[in-house]
């Protein structure tokens, strides 16, 4: 299953390497990732790929929010095919 990963807040050291090593712990491959830094704030959009027989959305949701409080960002997942239809209206 293909998903959409946000990660928005205000920069600081480690984001990259908390968020993509929570994901590896899971066994989420990471697709494809865009990143920026705009006026001291982060922002990254991740498309990852993982066995939605083996693992969830709220259970990735889950695990990022140890990740969130670690980094001081908001993150939020959800999938694919939902995210494509709200930006498509």
């Amino acid at each position: 299953m293909y998903a959409i990963m946000t990660v928005t807040g205000a920069d600081n050291t480690g984001i990259i390497a908390s968020v993509s090593t929570a994901l590896a712990e899971l066994n989420v491959n990471i697709v494809d990732v865009s990143q920026t830094l705009m006026s001291g704030y982060f922002t990254m959009i991740l498309r990852v790929e993982f066995d939605d027989e083996a693992l969830s959305i709220p259970q990735i949701q889950k695990r990022m929010e140890a990740v969130e409080k670690e980094t001081h960002q908001v993150i939020r997942i959800q999938a694919e095919s939902l995210f494509t239809a709200i930006n498509e209206i």
